[in-house]
């Protein structure tokens, strides 16, 4: 089967032959009383990669968002909500809502929508949390964060990103969203699981070193639940030894592959959304997902409006001829479709 329904876009795999060893899985310990071995440098080299001044490491996002937002709803924010997020992030403003804090959701990639909203909360008192994900999938364009960043400090807020997407996959050797866009300052707060780019089901918060502190002292997760296991911070520690080695050449290698996706689609006169990053999405083509499997090629058909999507994730362990097998078999079901129906 040709797979194109994982997300591990840099092709990161971490067998259990290729970790440290470990003593013990888990100290029983929560880390609030004390951080698992290595946690403290892993933070801090995801820190630097992301070019933030401090960071922790958490078993997930949903642990992270739900203390996050939990922290900050103790301040008098309104929460502005892109409307590409994703759905984890979602929760936990919706956490925060619950515990009081206004929230409103604004059209993705609205800036003059969003630039209302910041003003009208504004006379009000209340300072703008703004929520986004660094990369909607399936989107041709990237959202204008430093503009999203430019209001949350100008309105003394927070932009708060959910960059799982892209770390790994963009900017600077592969740090995410902050330095693609040149992000920085205590106003920026960016969270995200290494389990994409990485290949690894770990989260990171990072931001500033104040915000940082507070959060270690107010953390539910970190008292109540149990900390990353050392098989999960070994895998991390590895993938981030393999992306200071071949990191660049591997985003090279995917950067290859959807060139090359999206000259075929076009050749083929095929739509195809999802502009340079490795979620291609095809609209109104769910409907042949049952086919491909058939023929063996596995994709993602995704609801939305009208017929749905067929989602085809790219990764750099692919090879152009497992590409170009998709291709052909892909537009050989859209023709024999057409063909019926005329």
């Amino acid at each position: 089967m040709l797979d194109f329904t994982s997300a591990l876009y840099l092709g990161m795999r971490h067998p259990a032959a290729s970790l440290a060893p470990w003593s013990s899985l888990s100290l029983g310990q929560p880390a609030a009383l004390q951080e698992p071995p290595g946690a403290q440098a892993l933070a801090m080299d995801l820190a630097a990669l992301q070019g933030c001044e401090a960071a922790c490491v958490l078993p997930s996002t949903l642990h992270l968002f739900w203390d996050l937002f939990g922290m900050l709803a103790a301040e008098r924010l309104v929460i502005l909500v892109d409307g590409g997020s994703y759905a984890i992030a979602r929760w936990g403003a919706e956490r925060a809502q619950a515990l009081g804090l206004p929230l409103r959701l604004f059209p993705s990639g609205e800036m003059a929508a969003l630039r209302r909203l910041v003003e009208t909360w504004g006379r009000q008192g209340r300072r703008p949390l703004i929520l986004a994900d660094g990369y909607v999938p399936g989107s041709e364009q990237l959202l204008p964060l430093a503009g999203y960043a430019a209001l949350a400090q100008q309105g003394g807020g927070y932009l708060l990103l959910d960059d799982t997407q892209v770390l790994g996959v963009m900017g600077t050797q592969g740090g995410g969203s902050a330095r693609l866009h040149g992000l920085h300052g205590e106003s920026l707060i960016v969270g995200a699981s290494l389990a994409k780019g990485f290949g690894v089901p770990l989260a990171v918060l990072a931001g500033s070193r104040k915000l940082l502190r507070r959060f270690a002292a107010h953390s539910q997760t970190r008292v109540h639940a149990s900390p990353p296991s050392a098989a999960v911070l070994a895998a991390a520690r590895r993938a981030l030894a393999l992306n200071a080695r071949h990191g660049d050449a591997l985003r090279a290698r995917l950067a290859d592959r959807v060139a090359q996706w999206r000259t075929g689609m076009a050749a083929a006169g095929i739509v195809c959304r999802g502009g340079s990053f490795p979620v291609q999405r095809l609209p109104g083509r769910a409907h042949l997902q049952p086919a491909l499997r058939a023929t063996g090629v596995l994709a993602l058909a995704q609801a939305g409006d009208g017929p749905g999507a067929l989602t085809f994730l790219l990764r750099a362990d692919q090879t152009p001829r497992q590409l170009e097998q998709a291709m052909n078999l892909l537009e050989h079901h859209i023709r024999r479709r057409y063909a019926r129906s005329v």
